[in-house]
């Protein structure tokens, strides 16, 4: 996509609404061109973390799962859940889209199942001190409005000691077009500029909304939130990966990060 010249406002309510339909609407074409890579459809699922594809059974960043109740969050059609679970795990996916969801039950029909819930990131339907683990490939964080309350609601759900593991798009591929090919490796918009992507129809209504924030910005909201943050990571493109996805490719993967995966733990 190819972020407008214009910039627009989109609070919670528009965010929220707008991704809601986005992704209804959007679930069977994802997974048309996603479903595959993400292990949807396999009997146990996958966790992916990332297009440049790290797997939750190869780098263990939430730890052991064994027993533990894990929440998370934006969880599509919900392969990392499944995954989850499959591997001794007690998860609880959290989506706000029912298209994305209903595809996740679809696939559990014939395999591992986790309890699936309809609800914001930025008002968690549970109890404080809910859950052991929480974490997030890709979902919900970078798109709504107030990505603060979501690790404030993060850390008053987890139990003391638990820890919150999430993925977003690298910060700094805001300044780039999201373009595969030699354009977007050109700088087009301000790092600094926080207005948000928006798409609209041709009457005005948001359709889509996906907001940025700064490597500073992630950071200061976690630590507002009183997680202590344990890692960074930057996915390097593997060597002979050729798969691309969106704005993801071999070409932009050998000169700038794609992914950005914080680490976080709840003191105890």
């Amino acid at each position: 996509m190819n972020r407008p010249n214009m910039r627009a406002r989109a609070d919670s309510a528009v965010s929220e609404q707008a991704n809601r339909r986005w992704w209804d609407s959007d679930a069977d074409d994802y997974h048309r061109s996603h479903g595959e890579f993400l292990g949807v459809d396999t009997p146990s699922g996958e966790f992916i973390w990332c297009p440049e594809g790290l797997h939750e059974g190869d780098v263990h960043l939430l730890g052991d799962i064994v027993g533990k109740r894990i929440l998370e969050i934006g969880c599509g059609s919900a392969p990392c859940s499944r995954w989850l679970a499959a591997n001794g795990a007690y998860p609880v996916g959290l989506d706000l889209s029912h298209g994305m969801l209903q595809r996740g039950r679809t696939a559990m029909a014939d395999g591992q199942r986790a309890p699936l819930i309809q609800a914001t990131a930025e008002h968690l339907p549970f109890a404080d001190e809910s859950f052991d683990l929480a974490c997030s490939a890709f979902g919900a964080v970078p798109f709504v409005a107030d990505s603060a309350a979501v690790m404030a609601e993060v850390a008053r759900v987890l139990k003391p000691g638990g820890r919150w593991a999430f993925s977003v798009n690298h910060p700094m591929r805001w300044a780039f077009p999201d373009d595969p090919g030699p354009t977007g490796l050109t700088v087009a918009i301000p790092y600094f500029d926080r207005s948000p992507y928006i798409e609209a129809d041709d009457d005005g209504t948001v359709t889509y909304v996906e907001h940025h924030r700064t490597m500073g910005d992630r950071i200061r909201e976690i630590r507002a939130a009183g997680l202590i943050l344990d890692e960074l990571i930057e996915p390097e493109w593997p060597e002979g990966f050729e798969r691309e996805w969106g704005q993801w490719s071999p070409l932009r993967g050998q000169y700038f990060p794609g992914t950005a995966i914080f680490v976080c733990t709840k003191p105890e």
